[in-house]
């Protein structure tokens, strides 16, 4: 082929490439200015025309030749950043944005990347605003499926260890509470949180979980584990008698059977503290702690 006529040929390859990285920068540079004025559609519109654009070229297969493929790796690399920039726009925009449209953005995001990194930081929010618009009966399968995405994310952790308790899934509910608290011990604020925020939500979050643990094996005999679960539940759920009547009362038990196997007074006397504590709140254990009550104390009175 003579020279000209490769100039020719090259050109017309290269001319649908270089309109397609044209399209790729503009509809970028478009959804930058979409996201800061807050244009909710624009920002789903303009996602919607990145995605393909980016998966095109990160999808493409590598050339052969050391220099095309360098190029190629600077050309996927850029496509992954503008990719994870409209992951972001969804995601920011979501979370300013009233419930309905909220789910929308966030539910988009779930289909073109159900790993996004922002997912992981919304879907507290997208719970909530699944609950606040009457669609409740969708969370489990969501909560089910971004678990496996997500497994460490405090918020799905949270749900679905209460979802357990909830429905007398005692194995189910143990391991979601264990995990929650776990994760919470390695989690850091998120970017979009204030510390005093990130610190009520984390206190709230591990009494929770530790509360959970904690009366299942209290409710199972499991006295070691109830003891360490609830006293860690104690500062964290302070003012809650709905938590505090049953962590009291399982701390009663607690207590008085581990002194009993141990022959030790002060485990009766804390076990006879605790029980009061329980009776003094209304609950379905007030009667039951009140008696234990009296029982521990003559108990621990008659040892030395």
């Amino acid at each position: 082929m003579k020279l000209t006529g490769f100039l020719v040929a090259v050109l017309l390859l290269a001319g649908p490439a270089r309109g397609r990285a044209d399209q790729l920068d503009d509809t970028y540079q478009q959804l930058k200015t979409a996201v800061a004025s807050k244009d909710v559609a624009q920002v789903k519109k303009l996602v919607s025309e990145l995605y393909p654009l980016t998966c095109e070229i990160t999808m493409s297969q590598a050339p052969q030749d050391p220099d095309e493929k360098q190029s190629w790796t600077n050309r996927v690399e850029y496509a992954k950043g503008i990719a994870t920039y409209a992951e972001y726009a969804l995601f920011a925009t979501a979370i300013q944005s009233p419930a309905p449209v909220m789910i929308d953005l966030l539910s988009t995001l779930e289909q073109q990347n159900a790993k996004s990194k922002y997912l992981d930081e919304a879907y507290g929010r997208y719970l909530v605003a699944l609950n606040q618009t009457g669609a409740a009966a969708k969370i489990p399968a969501i909560a089910d499926k971004a678990i496996q995405n997500f497994p460490e994310n405090e918020d799905l952790l949270l749900y679905l260890a209460d979802s357990a308790s909830t429905h007398k899934q005692p194995d189910r509910a143990l391991n979601y509470a264990n995990r929650l608290v776990a994760a919470l011990g390695k989690r850091s604020k998120p970017d979009s949180m204030s510390a005093a925020d990130w610190d009520r939500k984390k206190s709230a979050a591990l009494g929770r979980g530790y509360w959970i643990a904690g009366v299942i094996s209290g409710e199972r005999g499991q006295y070691s584990a109830a003891d360490k679960d609830l006293r860690a539940a104690l500062p964290h759920i302070q003012g809650n008698s709905a938590m505090l009547g049953p962590a009291y009362f399982y701390l009663g038990m607690a207590n008085y059977q581990l002194g009993k196997m141990t022959l030790n007074k002060n485990l009766l006397q804390e076990a006879a503290k605790f029980s009061e504590l329980s009776a003094g709140i209304a609950s379905a254990y007030t009667e039951q702690a009140r008696h234990n009550a009296l029982v521990m104390k003559a108990e621990a009175d008659k040892m030395r």
